[in-house]
């Protein structure tokens, strides 16, 4: 139905600002955030002239990311004279385009009820009523895992393609590294599929909107707070950021793996970087914080814990469901670049050994513990 498009079409084009935006702001916050910790002023010098006047407009800094941006558009594209054209071009959308497809199956809200948001529209759509997800499909988890994997042949593919040895070994780095703690993601989330029941992130988000001891949120980090540093930690490294930037080490391989990238394809590679750290944000917040969920907010308005209904609009609700959820990404972005900027870089071997002789193991007991207690509860 041409309603159904319409909301479909509307959803693909907040996912695709709300994204494009992270990833640009996410440029300022690192630079801020960092100067922050190491006492300095930090990004602070580009700005915007008012016509006719003698007006800048700094704003902290903030256009030092549409500087940024312009400076890749404008400068020339050095290609190497040996290497695979068709493989080099296709690798910086392998691994661009899945970062975003990612976001297809995260609900980041509730109901959307169009009749009653816009009340003029309410004939044409005749009632129906929208969950606030573009893809509302069962195996959200799986599709999550599997435009994780075509990500890291976009990687090894740029590393082979640019014939160029540094990038060769980035890309051999990259590999192995995003393979290895690819393994502690998805035992870590098994734990999780045993306990919420479901591999539907709705239904996982709608699991955590109760408590746990009557005043606890259900939220997947009450639940299983081992479980959350396990992911957290493995999907830093899966973003190749300090400390388990090994596979791009400026100090060993120049620029890894996008060695031979300039101009804007180098920019899509980075900017897939910053727009992965808001897709590990909406993950974590889906899986570990109870999504768009506030305590006791409904569809309806907050339902209090002694069944006393705070009424609210519809159109409040939505937007507060849509807050709530940029919150807690904001906040988990923010704390993942706390970490990039608190941590020394792992040395190669001791990456791999993090990976296998210690996440691994704690991922599998993780699990183990998860089906003992699951079984002993029924």
């Amino acid at each position: 139905m041409i309603q159904d498009l319409v909301i479909t079409l509307v959803y693909i084009g907040y996912a695709m600002g709300m994204l494009l935006t992270f990833g640009a702001i996410l440029t300022w916050v690192e630079r801020k955030q960092a100067a922050l910790m190491s006492d300095r002023i930090g990004a602070n010098r580009a700005y915007v002239r008012l016509p006719f006047t003698e007006v800048k407009i700094v704003w902290m800094g903030l256009f030092h990311g549409m500087a940024d941006g312009l400076k890749l558009l404008l400068k020339e594209d050095f290609r190497p004279n040996t290497f695979d054209r068709f493989a080099y071009n296709l690798a910086v959308w392998l691994a661009f385009v899945p970062v975003l497809l990612v976001f297809a199956v995260v609900p980041f809200g509730g109901t959307l009820d169009p009749g009653q948001l816009i009340p003029p529209l309410a004939g044409w759509f005749e009632g129906r009523t929208y969950s606030m997800q573009i893809a509302p499909i069962d195996a959200g988890l799986l599709v999550v895992f599997a435009f994780a994997g075509i990500s890291i042949i976009g990687a090894m593919l740029a590393g082979w393609a640019s014939d160029n040895k540094f990038s060769l070994l980035g890309a051999l780095r990259a590999g192995s590294q995003l393979l290895s703690y690819e393994v502690v993601l998805a035992l870590t989330v098994l734990g999780l599929i045993l306990i919420y029941g479901h591999v539907d992130l709705r239904a996982i988000v709608e699991w955590q909107s109760g408590t746990v001891l009557g005043f606890l949120p259900a939220w997947g980090i009450v639940v299983q707070p081992f479980a959350a540093i396990l992911f957290l930690t493995a999907s830093i490294a899966e973003n190749k950021r300090m400390p388990f930037d090994l596979p791009d080490a400026e100090s060993e391989l120049i620029t890894g793996y996008i060695t031979e990238y300039s101009a804007m394809q180098q920019g899509m590679f980075m900017l897939g970087e910053f727009i992965e750290i808001a897709i590990i944000g909406a993950l974590f917040t889906t899986l570990f914080l109870g999504g768009y969920n506030l305590p006791w907010l409904t569809d309806a308005g907050f339902l209090l814990p002694g069944g006393e209904l705070i009424a609210l609009p519809h159109a409040l609700v939505v937007v507060l469901q849509l807050l709530t959820f940029l919150a807690k990404m904001a906040l988990v972005c923010s704390f993942q670049i706390l970490v990039r900027w608190s941590l020394p870089r792992f040395r190669w071997d001791q990456l791999l050994r993090f990976a296998w002789t210690w996440l691994l193991p704690l991922a599998l007991l993780n699990l183990a513990v998860t089906a003992l207690a699951v079984w002993a509860i029924g």
